[in-house]
């Protein structure tokens, strides 16, 4: 590890400056977030490039699906982050440790129940989307491919928020650049050598994902604090441990599943447009994503920061915390977005060669990255929330605010104009909605905190 990040490694979030801590903190996950991105990202490329548009199409189908399924392990994997954030606020590692293996045991209960459900009825959620018979075929063998490696995606997520817990976001970094690394030559060597589409593509994601899982564990098992795993502890259960990760990661989980959901909902009316949409709209977004990912990253640094201080009991800090991470999120999501609409032709150019693709894509870009910038005050205002331990309102209000708009803009506006630019516009408009029905309850929660600042 270079010199000056040394003193970032297991930070102390409890004293000294903000700022610089809770940028390089935050840069890792958005890179690793980023690298999520591009295991979808690698499967697109190389299948337009060496297959076609129909392959592309199949994979950009399943993005949402996909999406519903990891943003409620997301979710999930921030329950445990503050809880065990929490009790090292507190100095308690006994209780730190046992919430480590209790979120273990959730993480691979969790993982294998999707895949035992998403492996048979992976068909189903094929039809459910409508997507046409010349890309059903590939979507769903892509798909049920895909489900059979949800228990090591599962315990990434856990692993990972447990390394961020104790300020660690570069171990996770690491083990998602080599699974990467491993997940794009693993897709050149099986379309170009055994000649395998969608299925081959498939397959390699989901060695990446126990390559990266297995490499967080052999270090949770390393470790000789509160981290580490015991064998002999890897199945137990707190039952009011699992309970607060639960009360906590499920509405975290279920907000970033409405994300996915209304997503679900707008690549059904994708398919009703043609192939090209279908293909630019998952080229589109394989790009697009990548500023989600550093405005995330903020918000999960607000909620990892302010549980730990909440946990000490400073509460004075916790403010300082919320106004850090947002001027550094917005600065950074701005300066992101410029670069991706200056060199939005080119960065298109690498996911597909056809003109109709890349002139839709360029559309899509425009009119969902420029807006996005919205996503900023709804995912500081959240994590700031979730943090203090009250995960269930704003993922109300991103039900209400991106789901809700998103079903009635399908069934009014899209339903009486038809057209590519109509559906992207719904993304700003309900970024719009959902930020201002946050910010109300944000204002009310944030009086309280006051309150008890004051008190002190």
């Amino acid at each position: 590890m270079p010199a000056f990040l040394s003193k970032y490694h297991n930070m102390d979030m409890l004293k000294g400056s903000l700022w610089d801590k809770i940028f390089v903190f935050s840069l890792p996950l958005a890179f690793t977030s980023i690298l999520q991105q591009l295991f979808n990202a690698a499967d697109v490329a190389v299948l337009g490039n060496f297959v076609g548009n129909d392959a592309v199409a199949a994979v950009g189908n399943n993005i949402p699906i996909i999406g519903l399924v990891v943003n409620l392990f997301v979710g999930g994997s921030l329950g445990a982050n503050v809880v065990v954030a929490r009790y090292l606020g507190m100095k308690d590692q006994k209780n730190a440790n046992d919430a480590v293996h209790t979120a273990f045991f959730l993480a691979l209960l969790t993982g294998c129940a999707i895949a035992l459900i998403g492996v048979p009825f992976a068909r189903v959620f094929i039809d459910m989307l409508g997507v046409p018979d010349n890309v059903a075929g590939p979507c769903e063998e892509y798909l049920r491919v895909y489900f059979l490696g949800m228990p090591f995606i599962s315990l990434y997520n856990f692993e990972a928020a447990l390394f961020r817990s104790k300020g660690d976001t570069n171990t996770p970094l690491i083990a998602l650049a080599i699974a990467s690394v491993f997940n794009i030559v693993g897709n050149l060597v099986v379309v170009l050598v055994f000649d395998m589409q969608t299925g081959g593509v498939a397959l390699t994601t989901v060695l990446s994902n126990v390559l990266c899982s297995g490499f967080l564990f052999y270090h949770l098992r390393k470790d000789s604090g509160f981290l580490h795993i015991s064998y002999k502890r890897i199945l137990s259960c707190n039952q009011r441990k699992a309970r607060a990760i639960i009360s906590i990661g499920l509405p975290a989980g279920i907000q970033g599943m409405v994300f996915s959901l209304s997503n679900l909902l707008i690549q059904s009316a994708i398919n009703s447009l043609g192939t090209d949409a279908m293909a630019a709209s998952a080229a589109a977004f394989t790009i697009e994503i990548n500023t989600y990912c550093f405005i995330n990253a903020f918000g999960l640094a607000a909620t990892t920061f302010i549980s730990q201080n909440y946990g000490a009991g400073n509460l004075t800090r916790c403010r300082q915390v919320v106004h850090a991470c947002f001027w550094l999120d917005f600065i950074t999501a701005t300066v992101f977005s410029a670069f991706i609409i200056f060199f939005v032709r080119d960065l298109l150019g690498f996911f597909s060669n056809s003109e109709a693709v890349i002139s839709l894509g360029i559309t899509r870009v425009y009119l969902v990255v420029l807006p996005e910038v919205l996503s900023v005050a709804m995912e500081i205002m959240s994590g700031t929330m979730r943090g203090f331990g009250y995960s269930l309102p704003p993922a109300l209000m991103t039900l209400f605010g991106i789901c809700g708009v998103r079903i009635i803009w399908l069934f009014s506006i899209f339903k009486m104009y038809p057209t590519y630019n109509v559906l992207m516009a719904v993304y700003g408009i309900s970024w719009g909605v959902a930020a201002l029905l946050i910010f109300i309850i944000y204002v009310r929660f944030m009086r309280k905190i006051k309150a008890q600042i004051h008190s002190k």
